[in-house]
């Protein structure tokens, strides 16, 4: 194991209420790592405090092996973020928000403007590049901070909810550069309440809830774990259950022996299911 994130019982309370409580994580190097759940689940703060945003109530945190807390300014050097609302300069065009980052990562000016020629043609922005970013659609604009946040060629990204509020279109090509950051052997960390994001990026799905972190396994291990199979059958008085089962044949049975007058479905089972079943609730904003 080579872990990029580690921490060990890290808290953070505000008032009465704990944003976190007691999380015990490790995400290993070159891991896409999700972090599933509704809003307020305690995702974003937990991005905060490994991003040195925030201070921790309690417990520890190390990023690349640099403890958060006593060494912030070589976990700086790190990681790059996109955060979930809008950062860039609005008045400033995409190349100039690009050039303001390197700047203040300390790049010579030569390798700044190679490296921004790069990654804007890497986030598919060159012939955006001189837009101001206020005039950018909401998805070129996303992809934008990704390209900022990539400028220093960062280890770790950190990306909360990178998509939301994006169309379908838009957030199919924030995935392929997901996938492309992983490929190149970045870290990702990902917060996300879309199950389908989940599934379709990361290696590993912690999901969340209330603070607490309650299940921690591969998409396909967590399926695996409540059953892979779900039979849906919505009853004469309108209440529908659910039951899972290990396989199609176990479920095929299952929906011949259920009686008559029932309206039943079949289908592949999901992250939502396992949420829903843990905790009562579904995956939402």
């Amino acid at each position: 194991m080579d872990p990029m994130i580690e921490t060990e019982d890290l808290s953070k309370v505000y008032g009465n209420r704990a944003a976190v409580d007691d999380l015990n994580l490790v995400v290993d190097r070159g891991e896409a790592f999700g972090f599933l759940g509704p809003n307020g689940a305690g995702k974003t703060t937990t991005i905060r405090i490994l991003s040195t945003l925030t201070r921790p109530s309690s417990g520890r945190a190390w990023i690349n092996g640099f403890d958060v807390l006593e060494e912030p300014g070589k976990v700086k050097e790190v990681f790059g973020i996109v955060q979930q609302h809008m950062s860039l300069h609005r008045e400033l065009t995409v190349r100039e928000n690009l050039q303001l980052h390197g700047r203040l990562h300390h790049i010579e000016k030569k390798e700044r403007e190679r490296r921004i020629d790069e990654i804007l043609d890497y986030a598919g922005l060159g012939e955006h590049s001189d837009h101001l970013i206020e005039r950018l659609s909401g998805g070129m604009a996303r992809r934008a901070m990704i390209a900022r946040a990539l400028l220093h060629k960062p280890r770790l990204l950190f990306l909360d909810e990178p998509t939301v509020g994006l169309d379908a279109q838009a957030r199919r090509k924030i995935w392929d550069l997901i996938r492309g950051m992983k490929s190149d052997g970045a870290t990702v960390f990902l917060t996300t309440h879309y199950i389908e994001e989940a599934e379709a990026l990361c290696d590993r799905v912690g999901i969340i809830h209330q603070g607490r972190l309650i299940a921690l396994d591969s998409p396909i291990e967590l399926r695996r774990s409540l059953g892979l199979f779900t039979v849906e059958s919505r009853r004469r008085d309108n209440e529908t259950e659910y039951r899972y089962f290990p396989d199609r044949t176990a479920a095929t049975e299952a929906v011949k022996a259920l009686p008559p007058g029932d309206n039943v479905v079949m289908r592949e089972s999901n992250l939502e299911d396992v949420f829903v079943e843990l905790t009562g609730r579904k995956v939402t904003g």
